[in-house]
């Protein structure tokens, strides 16, 4: 289905239908949503659901590029919205946005796993070099200018803390984001350190949130 969030046309993707409360997936950097339910979210109970983030996919391109990790919790807001509640499967750079959401629709959204995958670093916690990428004419998904604007992201440690913190205190949840990454890169390190995060295996995960009202 096509969702719109300001100017950009987004690709909401129903992989498995079913009952009860959806499971909704949000790529990497650079990725997009599979064309089936990945075996390793095969064992959700309900229905499935994929999301192509701005740039990506067969979601459109903005012509003023500017991407932030923000423009795609809009997106996820979008999907969400639709779905009028899920829990969150995201890798990478989709974690990082399953987080951001977790916080800012903590009725909504019943669980965030965040897991490996490409984008999961971002461009640490400290703004680089000052750099201005121009959309290339006639460019298509993957848009080449999401690589080099959401690679360089920033992501302060006590920022990411502030949305698992207004998660636990909102969502009604014992824990409301679960970490299955390897890979801890700052934020992610401060986000597991917070009370209410567990860390466990993705199919612990899914199970954890399986039964969540």
């Amino acid at each position: 289905m096509r969702l719109q969030h300001a100017k950009v046309e987004l690709a909401l993707h129903a992989l498995r239908k079913g009952s009860g409360r959806p499971l909704l997936l949000l790529h990497g950097l650079g990725e997009r949503s599979p064309d089936a339910v990945p075996e390793s979210a095969s064992p959700w109970p309900g229905p499935v659901f994929a999301l192509d983030f701005t740039g990506h996919g067969r979601s459109s391109v903005p012509a003023s590029g500017g991407y932030t990790a923000e423009i795609l919790m809009g997106d996820a807001d979008a999907a969400l919205t639709q779905l009028e509640a899920a829990t969150l499967l995201g890798r990478g750079l989709g974690a990082y946005v399953a987080l951001l959401l977790a916080g800012a629709r903590p009725r909504q959204v019943r669980g965030a796993i965040l897991c490996d995958g490409p984008g999961l670093a971002g461009g640490g916690d400290r703004p680089g070099t000052p750099h201005v990428a121009l959309p290339a004419p006639g460019s298509s998904p993957p848009d080449p200018f999401v690589l080099v604007e959401l690679a360089r992201d920033v992501r302060p440690p006590d920022y990411a803390t502030s949305f698992v913190r207004q998660a636990n205190q909102l969502a009604g949840l014992p824990n409301p984001v679960c970490v299955c990454a390897r890979e801890r890169p700052d934020w992610l390190r401060a986000v597991v350190a917070e009370p209410g995060v567990e860390s466990a295996p993705l199919p612990e995960a899914l199970a954890l949130y399986a039964d969540e009202s």
